[in-house]
């Protein structure tokens, strides 16, 4: 599992370093490229708030969610981006309408069986 250093300045708002489990965790550091590509994503993610696609109160941190988006397209070992921020999925499908992503969205508060259904075992 991956862990991108601004999730983890997120985290330390509010949470004690001491608590994340590093030593189970690899550390994504935010680069030029990432920098570039959440130049970009922002741009889409504000346009469409002028515009009104998006609620105007929908999140006040989007440059956060454009970084950590750009980190997990770049990085080519990530397929997945696992989170409990559930507002966050809006910010996702904004970027998607103009820039395919390679990673899934996964919100933990949805059950695996309500994304992907019963699992044939």
């Amino acid at each position: 599992m991956k862990i991108s250093t601004i999730s983890i300045a997120e985290y330390c708002v509010r949470g004690d370093f001491e608590d994340i489990p590093i030593r189970n965790l690899q550390i994504i550091n935010f680069n030029l490229p990432h920098a570039h590509l959440a130049g970009g994503f922002a741009e889409i993610v504000f346009r469409h708030k002028r515009n009104g696609a998006i609620s105007t109160d929908l999140r006040s941190i989007i440059p956060n969610d454009t970084k950590l988006f750009a980190q997990a397209s770049i990085e080519e070992s990530i397929n997945c981006f696992v989170t409990c921020d559930s507002k966050a999925e809006a910010i996702y499908k904004t970027i998607s309408s103009e820039h395919k992503m390679n990673f899934d969205f996964w919100d933990i508060n949805i059950t695996v069986n309500d994304r992907i259904g019963i699992l044939p075992f």
